[in-house]
């Protein structure tokens, strides 16, 4: 049986909103050490195919992952999803769902950023973002600041494209765990104390989300995550205990474009990890790629 001592479950490659390829992921989880990782772009899944076909006999173990963006009458989370077979018809629909709600959102920002504040790009500058698999907000606030609207990414983002009322659509996460399920895979609720943005939710809130989620298939949390606290890890492992949630961990690890160092998660050995982090690495042993 496979256990390894230090994992990271969520980081994101340039399928989404990462600046790294998967090749470059490959080669900064062995530097790191990292003996299993899984690629978690946003509402994509090609990362997998690109590291099953790169990896080498002694490569890190890899998993397949996606992260779902989220939204019902409750407010936003994050859903992932590990071990699912990428051909899978559902797993797909899903993801050419939420691809679609992101490309209407990005045409809606740059249309606003145009109308409200004059910022213009170039057509083949456009059609450049458009042809990514999943530009977003890092993508946008970039182009903000090569052509001087913003003098960092981050400005960009917090003063002019926040600021954008679009109301975008997104794949309910009811509609997301059942996906995964379909597909052979396991949903789990990624940052959880983080929905969207920077709001928390904790306490009894959390709970009601957590119940209600695990209603719908919910199998795990992300208990352990690059931003929780000591007390929001503490807070989420006992919420894992409650409702016998699976339990991962993950850094959110963006390359450049986020401030997390690969393999930050909080998890010292996996290997020695609670009991639900044990059971997640048990439900995945078949779909480990080692």
């Amino acid at each position: 049986m496979f256990f390894p001592e230090i994992i990271d479950l969520h980081m994101h490659s340039k399928f989404s909103d990462g600046t790294d390829t998967p090749e470059e992921i490959l080669d900064r989880v062995k530097e790191a050490g990292i003996e299993l990782f899984s690629i978690t772009d946003h509402d994509s899944v090609k990362a997998g195919p690109v590291i099953q076909e790169i990896r080498r006999k002694g490569d890190p173990a890899f998993i397949t992952g996606v992260e779902f963006s989220c939204r019902d009458e409750y407010g936003k989370c994050h859903v992932l999803g590990y071990g699912y077979d990428p051909g899978a018809e559902e797993i797909q629909r899903l993801v050419h769902k939420a691809h679609t709600f992101r490309m209407d959102k990005v045409l809606a920002r740059l249309d606003f950023l145009k109308k409200d504040f004059g910022f213009v790009f170039p057509r083949e500058v456009i059609d450049k973002l458009l042809s990514l698999n999943n530009p977003g907000k890092p993508h946008i606030g970039n182009l903000m600041v090569r052509f001087g609207y913003a003098e960092s990414k981050d400005a960009a983002i917090s003063n002019y494209v926040n600021k954008c009322t679009y109301k975008a659509g997104y794949v309910d996460p009811a509609e997301a765990i059942r996906g995964i399920l379909l597909s052979g895979g396991i949903p789990v609720l990624a940052h959880p104390a983080f929905g969207s943005g920077d709001s928390m939710l904790v306490g009894e809130e959390m709970d009601i989300r957590l119940s209600r989620l695990k209603g719908f298939g919910l199998m795990g949390v992300e208990a352990y995550y690059s931003r929780h606290t000591r007390a929001l890890r503490e807070e989420m492992l006992a919420f894992a205990e409650k409702y016998d949630f699976l339990i991962t961990a993950g850094s959110d690890y963006h390359g450049g474009n986020k401030k997390v160092r690969l393999g930050d998660t909080g998890c010292a050995d996996a290997s020695r990890g609670p009991g639900g982090l044990l059971k997640f690495m048990e439900a995945v042993q078949d779909r480990i790629l080692l």
